[in-house]
């Protein structure tokens, strides 16, 4: 090969294919563009960045098949425990890429893209362990989308939130499912009616984001929280998830019928059992992080 190269392991994975993942280990060369996501792991802590600034981290169809990729590239293996999806440069995400679609692309590609978007926001909520969002700058329209979607929230001072759609033509229809699920109906409907931006703390006062801290400590205290993750066992925070996702749909009694039911299925695991043991034992648990019963 002629021309210089970086090196590192190559990983692929796709729904219905296999093709290059790109991602942190993948190899290139310095004339090809970057790519647009970066994936890296360590101590069962994984990190996704968008890596695109120049277009402000834009949720274009290819961004999005590569996001879907990262996520789920080894995600049932037990050393993953959590995810954590930040950006690079000042805009977290300005949302879907608006050359993208223009009647030059057509109905059939404009839907490609739309359902592409869905299958990743339901994915994070439906995935068997926590994401979390560390946003240090703007998320609108699909951005604002993907931080609502995620489990968790962590954003800077400076971070700020909106769904613009409406100023250029294109109500957020499908950013509001998250936000609307996300915040007050009220504040839903204003921000997507008016497309104007909220701050991080008014954010987090409707209950958009979980915190807002400052610049500097942005990365110390989102892993401080995915670390904290890290501690539980898998299966049970799996299970957990899951039924939150589950129970929130549901009416009061069919929700407190269903976490019965779960709680039930929670003690016959074996980390559920072990959990109470240690506590009546006074000491620190040993988890399996394995879905295994002790008991029927």
């Amino acid at each position: 090969m002629s021309r210089s190269v970086l090196c590192g392991g190559v990983s692929v994975f796709q729904l219905s294919r296999r093709i290059p993942l790109l991602s942190a280990s993948r190899c290139y060369s310095q004339s090809e563009p970057e790519p647009l996501t970066v994936r890296e792991q360590k101590h069962g802590i994984r990190r996704i960045i968008l890596n695109n600034p120049k277009k402000r981290n834009a949720l274009s169809l290819s961004m999005l098949e590569t996001l879907r990729e990262n996520i789920l590239t080894d995600v049932d293996g037990e050393d993953l425990r959590v995810i954590i999806i930040s950006a690079k440069g000042p805009v977290f995400s300005s949302g879907h890429d608006l050359k993208e679609l223009t009647s030059t692309q057509g109905r059939e590609y404009h839907s490609k893209v739309f359902q592409t978007c869905s299958e990743v926001m339901t994915l994070i909520q439906d995935l068997p362990i926590p994401v979390i969002a560390m946003v240090n700058g703007v998320a609108t329209a699909a951005g604002c989308q993907l931080v609502a979607s995620c489990d968790i929230a962590v954003a800077t001072e400076k971070s700020t939130f909106a769904t613009p759609g409406v100023n250029v033509g294109l109500f957020c229809s499908t950013p509001a499912v998250a936000i609307g699920r996300a915040v007050p109906r009220k504040v839903a409907m204003e921000m997507l009616l008016t497309g104007s931006p909220i701050s991080a703390h008014d954010a987090l006062l409707h209950g958009l984001i979980s915190k807002v801290v400052p610049e500097e400590r942005l990365e110390e205290e989102t892993l401080a929280i995915a670390q904290r993750v890290c501690q539980s066992s898998r299966p049970v925070v799996a299970l957990g998830k899951a039924t939150f996702q589950r129970q929130m749909a549901q009416g009061r009694d069919a929700a407190y019928a269903t976490a019965s039911k779960v709680m039930v299925d929670n003690l016959a695991l074996r980390d559920g059992q072990e959990g109470i043991q240690a506590f009546l034992e006074k000491r620190k648990p040993v988890w399996s992080h394995k879905p295994e019963e002790v008991h029927d």
